[in-house]
């Protein structure tokens, strides 16, 4: 149950790069660089409800059972079905143009993206605190 709880972001790290190459627009990607995106997670055993409050009270909430295939909903709200699977203590997923995981480490949150581009991956990473 360690990612129970609500979450806040410390630290982003290829925010921009990113957002850019899935395609967010540029006053998103500019709303989003220094907002505190709250992430809450409710964690029963392999159940997990995921929600994420961006910025302009967007809510993007996720609903899923590990291993199981589960209706999903994208950033830029795009919604397609996938499979959160484990790898190793990492929660993992792939999105449709992304792989993304989460893990707790060092009692933080912290959520990797990476993305493909004609120059190779692209990586964005972000690290929450506990709120």
């Amino acid at each position: 149950m360690a990612f129970n709880g609500k979450w806040e972001t410390e630290s982003q790290d290829g925010y921009e790069e990113f957002c850019k190459l899935i395609g967010i627009p540029d006053d998103v990607i500019s709303k989003g660089r220094d907002f505190k995106l709250v992430t809450e997670v409710i964690q029963n055993g392999d159940e997990y409800t995921w929600i994420q409050y961006y910025p302009n009270n967007h809510v993007v909430t996720n609903k899923f059972i590990v291993g199981k295939e589960s209706d999903m909903e994208t950033v830029g709200g795009k919604k397609f079905k996938g499979v959160v699977s484990m790898e190793g203590s990492k929660l993992a997923i792939s999105f449709p143009k992304y792989h993304h995981t989460s893990e707790i480490s060092g009692g933080k949150l912290v959520e990797t993206s990476t993305a493909t581009s004609a120059k190779g991956p692209v990586v964005f990473v972000r690290t929450s605190k506990k709120i």
